[in-house]
């Protein structure tokens, strides 16, 4: 009899686990379902018991389970110290930047064994961009691989979007580039639709403002102009 009730013990248990996660895939679908206005991408439970983590792009926010009620904001974990909600936005800024691909980024190799790699959105007309960029040399000795996304922070329209499209469709955009952070003029033809706006955009949902904006390997932003040998120590910190 004991043999009997430890099987049907052990048989309900099979049959209520795939129960509880249809249970759980029907609450996230019931909450997106609930965001009309908003694009989203992935409902997962948070730390918070009775609270789902709703994604979009980006962006997060809370909803209750029965997506009655919503919060914006970040949760910290007290004991651990951590931003647990900014973890997650790391994970998502890694995958966006790499679904743009580097094809589509201006990349400046070191000489040597790369050992880290940061993304960086810049503005040619930025002076801490050119700033940076005048101590390319300097990353690049540290075994950085600089890769650069445009971000024309006057946006569509204006000179510095126009420079941006015109070092895109150089052939050299290496050199392009570092001539129009020197205030030099670049002459290209035009080759048609260029990766700016693309890289604005997700600037934009990264919540970009100002430039330089460094994202790190695990998806880290460090915003503004830092030096190669400070960058490596806020970076080591960090992990």
């Amino acid at each position: 009899m004991a043999l009997v009730k430890r099987f049907l013990a052990a048989l309900l248990l099979a049959l209520a686990l795939p129960l509880a996660t249809f249970a759980q895939d029907d609450k996230a679908a019931y909450i997106a379902s609930q965001l009309p206005e908003v694009n989203v991408e992935d409902v997962s439970p948070s730390p918070l018991p009775g609270i789902y983590e709703v994604r979009y792009g980006q962006n997060i926010l809370y909803v209750t389970e029965d997506a009655r009620y919503m919060v914006q904001g970040d949760i910290f974990d007290l004991k651990t110290e951590k931003n647990v909600t900014e973890a997650r936005r790391t994970v998502a800024r890694v995958s966006a930047i790499d679904a743009v691909g580097e094809s589509s980024m201006i990349v400046f190799e070191p000489d040597g064994e790369a050992v880290r790699t940061i993304t960086v959105f810049t503005d040619i007309d930025c002076g801490y961009c050119r700033k940076l960029h005048r101590e390319i040399a300097d990353y690049n000795e540290q075994g950085f691989r600089v890769r650069y996304l445009f971000f024309p922070r006057s946006g569509p329209n204006t000179e510095s979007w126009t420079k941006a499209d015109e070092v895109w469709c150089a052939e050299d955009r290496n050199s392009a580039l570092t001539k129009a952070k020197r205030g030099e003029v670049v002459q290209a033809a035009d080759c048609g639709v260029t990766p700016v706006d693309q890289h604005y955009q997700l600037g934009k949902s990264f919540g970009i403002r100002g430039t330089p904006a460094i994202i790190t390997e695990d998806g880290t932003l460090i915003p503004g102009y830092v030096p190669a040998d400070d960058l490596i120590e806020r970076i080591d910190g960090q992990s």
